[in-house]
């Protein structure tokens, strides 16, 4: 995890290049590196040394705002095997989720590896994650795009199995678990198992009928507390001055989230109050 994210630029950093029309590349600099673009080409010596948030002109006379990438933009840009977690997902899960400094997380469905990079950034150098995908052409496209934006392999603090959860699962006393994938309800039990008391089970699911087979299957299974399913909506806004008005475009839908907390062994939840039919006063 000693990828450096700041100071001047230096050959191996990943700098995303952004021009007037917010068109962004993302490049590798190296010694004798040029930049390649219909607009004119960049030496990559002319942004070694310089600082992050420099300025450099194409020779086509076309300026680029130089920055080392953020997570977000790096998740949405990456080679994808499968489908990635939105950066608006994927911060609500280690938020929501309470993903700590020196937690151990299990993650099933490891996709292209978008989320993995949160995880392992939430839970620092003490902390490890284990991911589990059940495709080897998955598992590969994650574990390249992991490595390329840590800068080198991350032994120490992630393994990638590649394996069915249920059926492969060897940990204990873990602190969260993580499923992205078509039947999570399949996988409670062996969440149940592997978390501690007080540990947190956390869902991504895409249609409503996930959902609820979801909230059914932890609320049947009597070792959660009552599971809380929402979603995430992002809109932009544009402001030039007075004109403030929100943008004609928004990050709407992209899949639900399901938690609940792992109870102590041979406890059995509170009964749930529901609202008595034909009246609309909460109990």
């Amino acid at each position: 995890m000693g990828f450096r994210r700041h100071g001047p630029f230096r050959p191996g950093d990943q700098v995303q290049l952004t021009d007037p029309k917010n068109k962004r590349h993302t490049i590798t600099l190296k010694e004798d590196g040029v930049f390649h673009t219909h607009k004119g080409a960049i030496p990559h010596s002319e942004l070694i040394g310089q600082p992050e948030g420099s300025v450099v002109r194409s020779s086509g006379g076309t300026q680029y705002l130089a920055f080392r990438h953020l997570l977000q933009d790096y998740t949405l840009a990456m080679p994808r095997g499968a489908a990635v977690i939105y950066p608006k997902d994927a911060s609500m899960i280690v938020g929501m989720a309470d993903v700590f400094p020196g937690a151990r997380v299990i993650e099933a469905g490891v996709g292209s590896g978008a989320l993995t990079c949160f995880l392992l950034r939430a839970v620092g150098p003490e902390g490890h994650v284990t991911s589990y995908e059940r495709r080897q052409e998955f598992a590969d496209v994650a574990a390249k795009n992991v490595e390329k934006f840590y800068g080198g392999p991350m032994d120490d603090n992630w393994r990638l199995v590649v394996g069915d959860l249920v059926s492969s699962i060897d940990e204990s006393d873990v602190d969260r678990v993580i499923l992205d994938m078509l039947a999570p309800w399949e996988c409670v039990d062996a969440a149940a198992k592997a978390l501690t008391p007080g540990g947190v089970i956390c869902c991504y699911v895409a249609t409503t009928t996930q959902m609820s087979k979801t909230v059914e299957a932890i609320r049947d299974h009597g070792s959660f507390t009552e599971p809380h399913a929402w979603e995430t909506l992002v809109r932009d806004w544009h402001v030039e001055g007075l004109a403030v008005r929100p943008d004609h475009r928004m990050i709407g839908h992209t899949g639900f989230l399901v938690s609940a907390r792992r109870m102590a062994d041979g406890v059995t939840p509170p009964p749930r109050r529901r609202r008595p039919k034909g009246t609309t006063e909460e109990l």
